[in-house]
């Protein structure tokens, strides 16, 4: 089944999607779609080209995901807090020769070399055009684009999903339209119907909510209600007037509505998950007290399209991560690759239609992150109970997840050794009581180099996202090193924890 086959379930005069009072029925967003896989192909759009769209939660980001995948193109969601430095990257990697933004992008000289907006040229290779995501507002009397090939395969590309690697620079993980279509699939056991309405408030351009938010809900047909960003006062409101009766949301999420919320606000509230992070015992029993609502926990990751496991509607574990999700083949091993017994700590390592094609033109990473046998390795240690429920123990990457957002330390400290007079940078996740956690940096100087924290912290904020930049610093004559000669982290947390 190819993406836009999910549609297929909704009916045409029921609503598929509200953003800020704008409401479409299913008949509508077909319509919309057609309009849009029309005007792309007037812009020369084809298979197999990538498109990016940068844009924050929208009506039109659905419409034109939907059109480029209906064209056999691959979608190219970026962070939208993403800097100038990190956006170039992935544009030049992917071969990006389109993007639709929802405000100019101006990439200067020192990221690219570019040409003034709407246009302009990435690194020397190609040029990109870019358009206004909302020029898909006005109806449009184009002649229809062409049908896709009848051996256009479910199994080509619909998506690459960029995530920072543990080397410094991004990784893309290339997704089918198989892959996508059976993960919404897969996720049987959240019971959703069609009249039921599902809040997407988390970034559409992330894996966790473009899955469950939208692609599930869609292909039950029920409906989507857009929020385009997380602001307490109007996600209570919204619940409320809309009558919302499912939402995937971060642990800091649910934290902050505990507090705001009343229980009225959120009596329509028949389901609540958690993901991006570990959700903490606190905050879960908090809310659930609170408004008498379980919070099924889930956990996966882009590789996986994203869902791996996920408490079932009803049947939740506090604590754990909930059960393998159908149709998924799961083991857990040692670092030999053997498998353990049950209930003890192994890597967690999966085979399933979720699973992705590889890594946009990595296929050296492809082959460390998928083995001969087909099997991906999650990077994750965990273990299973007897009822079936994983528990996620903890992470053989070094990963940070701050407020559901992926940070990988070695490309914050790429950026870090990159300002002058540093000698040694390591950052380090910690916890945080609103975030889950953050990142901390220590550092070293060079020979009688002196340093200004503001001028560093301004530095950092020219070249990455906003929720990368480390939340602490500290410098240290030294950082310790291990006998190869890596920096020591585990001893730098130790010493760091023991002084607090």
């Amino acid at each position: 089944m190819l993406l836009n086959n999910i549609l297929d379930s909704g009916r045409d005069q029921d609503i598929a999607i509200v953003d800020h009072g704008r409401r479409f029925t299913y008949e509508q967003f077909k319509n919309s779609i057609r309009q849009t896989r029309n005007k792309l192909y007037e812009l020369g759009i084809r298979q197999g080209d990538r498109v990016a769209i940068f844009s924050r939660n929208s009506a039109e980001f659905i419409f034109v995901y939907f059109a480029v995948a209906s064209l056999g193109a691959i979608n190219v969601p970026i962070n939208f807090q993403l800097s100038h430095r990190e956006i170039a990257y992935i544009l030049k990697d992917a071969g990006v020769e389109h993007i639709f933004t929802y405000k100019p992008l101006e990439i200067d000289d020192h990221h690219i070399d570019s040409n003034p907006k709407p246009d302009f040229h990435v690194g020397l290779t190609h040029k990109v055009h870019q358009h206004d995501i909302k020029i898909f507002d006005q109806p449009n009397d184009l002649p229809d684009a062409p049908e896709l090939p009848k051996d256009f395969s479910a199994e080509n590309p619909c998506v690459i999903i960029y995530t920072s690697g543990t080397t410094g620079n991004p990784k893309g993980a290339v997704l089918s339209h198989k892959n996508l279509v059976r993960n919404a699939e897969q996720m049987i056991n959240m019971g959703c119907e069609s009249h039921h309405k599902v809040l997407c408030v988390l970034p559409m351009y992330h894996c966790f909510s473009w899955t469950c938010s939208v692609l599930y809900p869609l292909s039950h047909g029920a409906a989507v209600v857009i929020l385009d960003s997380f602001t307490p006062k109007e996600t209570i409101e919204t619940i409320r007037t809309e009558k919302i009766t499912d939402m995937y949301v971060v642990p800091s999420i649910c934290s902050l509505l505990t507090k705001l919320a009343t229980t009225e606000d959120m009596q329509t509230l028949r389901l609540v998950v958690s993901g991006g992070t570990t959700l903490p015992l606190q905050i879960a029993n908090d809310f659930i007290e609170k408004f008498n609502v379980e919070i099924c926990e889930g956990y996966g990751l882009s590789e996986a399209s994203p869902v791996v496991t996920m408490n079932p509607y009803g049947k939740p574990k506090v604590g754990s991560a909930g059960p393998i999700i159908p149709d998924i083949e799961y083991r857990f091993v040692d670092n030999e690759g053997n498998d353990v017994k049950q209930g003890t700590e192994g890597e967690l390592i999966i085979k399933g239609d979720n699973v992705m094609i590889g890594y946009w033109n990595m296929p050296d990473a492809t082959k460390e992150a998928i083995d001969q046998d087909g099997w991906l390795h999650t990077g994750d240690i965990a273990k299973i109970d007897e009822d079936g429920y994983v528990f996620i123990v903890n992470r053989l990457k070094e990963m940070i997840i701050s407020m559901g957002e992926n940070i990988y330390p070695r490309e914050v400290e790429e950026v870090i050794y990159k300002f002058p007079g540093i000698k040694d940078a390591a950052v380090i996740g910690v916890e945080d009581k609103l975030r889950g956690q953050a990142g901390a940096c220590f550092y070293s100087m060079q020979d009688g180099a002196e340093m200004n924290i503001s001028d560093l912290k301004h530095f950092l904020q020219k070249n990455l996202a906003l929720y990368k930049i480390p939340r602490e610093f500290h410098q240290l004559d030294d950082l310790p090193r291990t006998s190869t000669g890596k920096i020591f982290k585990r001893k730098i947390l130790d010493d760091f924890l023991a002084k607090k």
